[in-house]
């Protein structure tokens, strides 16, 4: 009991004791239990504003620990917040060439926007030194202002997130944030929280912040201030038009889903910010400090590995504070999501008539959101491929040229497919905007409505959800019955293709690729002289615009266009179809080589055998099985069917 209560009094009187001990040795701890050395920070802003503290600053107590007592867990491994943070997207928002140059590409369309656009755009790209501005009197906040400002350009930082007050957390939108300039908000110290105790006074003394648990901070309302962004639309002259656009609505997507359902649902950092189920502790310095848990590793991992790319090549260009090796892990992590967390895939054979095939291609979304979301520069789209046994193809649909662009799609934009019968269709998920004239545009501020909207919408994706109307579907994908089927967030396409006098074995492949930031969408933004659009165009086109693999499926349909007929030879007699226990099979030449396949093209059996009458077991299941009959360099083939008394 003694013990305890010695623990009891440290923990209630600790920060004033602790900062009276530290406060003439800042630097020397810092040195000591943040990174060893001067640069602890790794390039990180020590500075601070009338709202904000630097990354660097935050780096000092959640940075990495050296002596691998902070930020790492029980097995060691170091997951400290800031190093995890700092080759995110978020971390370099305000360094993002693409979007710099996007910035730029508006400012030129509507010149006498220039104060709004900035402003709206720096809300959420440099939260912290637009709002700080805005709160020291400023009345808009600049790009020119964000380059000299080290604050600004921290990007999406730890304040961003951590100090936005809780009272009107998730319902204000398009960057429309509001900060509290003393309060640090986290998840811990809650009902939930088995250690309880907030340790107020190193950050009170250190960084005027006083830590207070508020449960918004794991849920994702703190992300739909900026995931859901509603731009004003101006016609081709720059007038407004009285009407807005949703550019993008990621969290209301995941409010019209499944995974919106309180302790059952899945929050966005329950897959943007992977959680730890496992104590670890927040802060260097303190040796009592117990862990806490779940702890949620602060990747913010999305899709965009295209830009990680160009970050990793061009570190001292863009003057970014991650390493290579951080941008590679954030590269892999970005492809883990991509393909193991996004969507599924399966493939099937329907009926063969004459002279023609189907197949049917099923995708699930495994998102919590729209796929894609977010900017609507991203699209998925379906490669198709039909080959024979050489490799020769047969039909191909959405195949990637070198160009990186899809061989075949429109020029203006290609609709939604539930059917493909021609090379030249492609199924391609994406939002395509119109402007008041209902042409295609990609200038934001231009954007009056949807043209296109047949992104996969997720799991319990209701079309009479009250948030229908900010992120409804839009275009042909409205008369199809397959898309969004029982709001189970899927999409059956069809396709049915000649086959031209082929006969053999064919095998048919789908694939579904992912690109952040296609060709087709920077036609008109590198039809604009601007520095910033000249040099993102320079490192678009030294990186390639090379699409991910998110998921792929394949079939093989055995004897294709063979005539039935060849089977009624004095080959090969089925004495027993349908059948129940055993096929029985009375075989007329030597060396028989017979393969079996189930109804999807799964091989079920080889077997080779003599002449004469044979029994072949199949497995219990019942349906269709098809046998492949290799005789005398000659394939034969028949549908049987197995039935369970």
């Amino acid at each position: 009991m003694k013990i305890k209560f010695i623990f009891f009094i440290l923990v209630l009187f600790g920060g004033t004791l602790l900062f009276s001990f530290s406060s003439n040795n800042l630097s020397v701890q810092y040195s000591k239990y943040s990174g060893g050395g001067e640069d602890f920070n790794h390039g990180l802003t020590l500075e601070e504003n009338s709202l904000f503290s630097g990354s660097g600053v935050c780096a000092g107590c959640h940075g990495h620990d050296p002596s691998a007592f902070a930020g790492t867990t029980p097995e060691g491994t170091d997951v400290n917040l800031v190093d995890d943070w700092r080759a995110s997207m978020m971390a370099n928002a305000a360094k993002d060439p693409f979007w710099r140059a996007k910035v730029s590409h508006e400012i030129s369309v509507n010149p006498g926007h220039q104060e709004e656009l900035e402003d709206k755009c720096l809300s959420c790209h440099a939260s912290q030194g637009r709002f700080a501005a805005i709160h020291d009197g400023a009345t808009h906040y600049s790009m020119a202002e964000m380059l000299e400002d080290s604050m600004a350009l921290d990007g999406v930082s730890c304040g961003s997130c951590h100090q936005q007050r809780p009272e009107n957390i998730g319902n204000a939108f398009s960057g429309e944030l509001v900060f509290d300039n003393d309060t640090i908000y986290g998840p811990y110290g809650g009902p939930d929280d088995e250690v309880g105790i907030i340790f107020e006074g190193p950050m009170q003394s250190f960084v005027g912040y006083t830590p207070v648990y508020d449960s918004y901070v794991d849920q994702s309302e703190m992300c739909a201030a900026c995931h859901t962004l509603i731009t004003e639309s101006v016609d081709l002259e720059g007038e407004f038009t009285g009407s807005t656009f949703v550019e993008q609505a990621t969290y209301h997507e995941w409010l019209n889903s499944s995974y919106n359902g309180g302790k059952s649902g899945v929050e966005c950092q329950g897959c943007h910010l992977p959680r730890i189920n496992e104590p670890v502790v927040l802060s260097t310095n303190y040796l009592f400090l117990q862990g806490r848990q779940p702890f949620g590793r602060h990747f913010m991992v999305g899709g965009n590995s295209f830009m990680l790319n160009i970050f990793k090549n061009n570190i001292d260009t863009l003057g970014l504070s991650a390493t290579e090796s951080q941008f590679q892990n954030a590269i892999d992590r970005t492809i883990d999501q991509l393909q193991n967390h996004t969507l599924e895939i399966e493939i099937s054979a329907l009926e063969f008539d004459d002279d023609s095939a189907r197949y049917e291609v099923l995708l699930t979304n495994l998102a919590g959101h729209k796929f894609p979301s977010g900017y609507p520069a991203r699209r998925a789209f379906i490669e198709f491929v039909a080959v024979d046994e050489l490799g020769d193809t047969i039909f191909q649909s959405g195949v990637l040229q070198s160009d990186f662009e899809v061989m075949g799609q429109n020029s203006d934009y290609e609709p939604h497919y539930d059917l493909i019968t021609d090379e030249s269709q492609v199924q391609i998920y994406e939002l395509v905007m119109g402007d008041v004239n209902n042409n295609v545009t990609t200038v934001l501020e231009r954007a009056h409505h949807s043209i296109k909207d047949n992104r996969l919408v997720p799991l319990g994706f209701s079309f009479t959800h009250p948030s229908y109307d900010t992120i409804a579907v839009a275009g042909l994908v409205l008369n199809d019955d397959n898309f969004n089927e029982v709001e189970s967030g899927t999409d059956k396409i069809q396709y049915h293709f000649p086959l031209n006098g082929f006969s053999g074995d064919l095998l048919v492949s789908a694939s579904v690729f992912y690109q952040s930031d296609p060709p087709k969408w920077n036609e008109e933004l590198f039809a604009v002289d601007t520095p910033e659009i000249n040099f993102y165009q320079e490192l678009y086109e030294i990186n390639g615009a090379a699409p991910v693999l998110i998921q792929s499926d394949s079939h093989e349909t055995i004897g294709v266009g063979l005539e039935e007929q060849l089977l009624f030879t004095d080959n090969v007699e089925i004495i027993n179809n349908p059948f129940v226990q055993n096929i029985t099979l009375n075989l007329k030449r030597e060396n028989n080589a017979i393969s079996i396949y189930n109804s999807q093209g799964k091989l079920v059996k080889d077997v080779k055998l003599s002449s004469g009458t044979h029994e072949i077991a199949l497995p219990s299941t019942s349906g269709v099985y098809i046998l492949s009959f290799h005789i005398d360099q000659q394939v034969f083939i028949e549908r049987i069917i197995k039935f369970n008394q």
